[in-house]
């Protein structure tokens, strides 16, 4: 391991805003700040918003600096790329930005009934094989997680730039009856100076470069009943 990654792990252990659960503290058994965050972290009652897969946090700190009346946590299972976030957050005392490393697959260890009102899935790895597709942060078995802790009508974005992610997640909600708010294959030929979806993270950056365009959806986890895959 570098010296760069050794670095960076030693100061992801001081940062306050940064939670790094033990295995031992999530595996089949809730974490202890699971339906606490509003009490014992951020210390308000303001509505939560998570960033599934956040990498190095530029969407959970930009969105952190654009609406100071809501908390951010960005959740990642690589330390490496936490630190960037963590590290810009607490110097600059955003109070309403915290990070948490853990795999998605454990995201109900850590939130409770109505805990998020809003959750963003930047970037994923799209899983391309179709046995995999269950593996997919937007495939049915993820989003009946979600719904264990989202209020209800809570949103779900989804910005990539894989079209086939974009279209299955698509074909999935239109399955289950959920009403979409906005949908695009073409971001940025479609959206113009929408400040929220303007802000770019590291990976972004890379496909935009070569071309890719970005797609984007958004969508309520709204139907009562359980989400049924589909054959896409």
């Amino acid at each position: 391991m570098g010296k760069n990654k050794l670095k960076r792990f030693a100061e992801n252990d001081t940062r306050p805003n940064l939670i790094q659960p033990k295995f031992e503290e999530v595996f089949k058994k809730d974490h202890p700040i699971k339906g606490k965050w509003s009490e014992q972290f951020f210390k308000n009652d303001k509505p939560i918003v998570l960033e599934l897969g956040c990498g190095k946090g530029e969407y959970t700190v930009g969105m952190g600096s654009m609406f100071p009346e809501k908390n951010f946590i960005g959740v990642d299972i690589k330390g490496a790329r936490l630190w960037r976030g963590a590290k810009t957050a607490h110097e600059n005392n955003m109070d309403n930005v915290g990070f948490l490393r853990t795999r998605i697959e454990n995201i109900t260890s850590f939130f409770t009934k109505d805990e998020v009102s809003e959750i963003w899935v930047t970037f994923p790895d799209p899983q391309l094989k179709r046995i995999r597709a269950l593996k997919r942060l937007t495939s049915s078995v993820f989003l009946n997680a979600y719904k264990t802790f989202l209020k209800p009508q809570g949103l779900i974005h989804l910005k990539t730039d894989s079209i086939d992610l974009h279209r299955y997640t698509r074909a999935l909600v239109e399955h289950n009856g959920l009403k979409v708010h906005q949908c695009t294959d073409d971001l940025y030929s479609n959206v113009k100076n929408d400040p929220i979806l303007s802000i770019k993270t590291f990976y972004e950056e890379q496909f935009l470069e070569k071309g890719f365009p970005i797609t984007y959806i958004c969508f309520e986890l709204s139907n009562s009943e359980p989400i049924v895959e589909h054959k896409y």
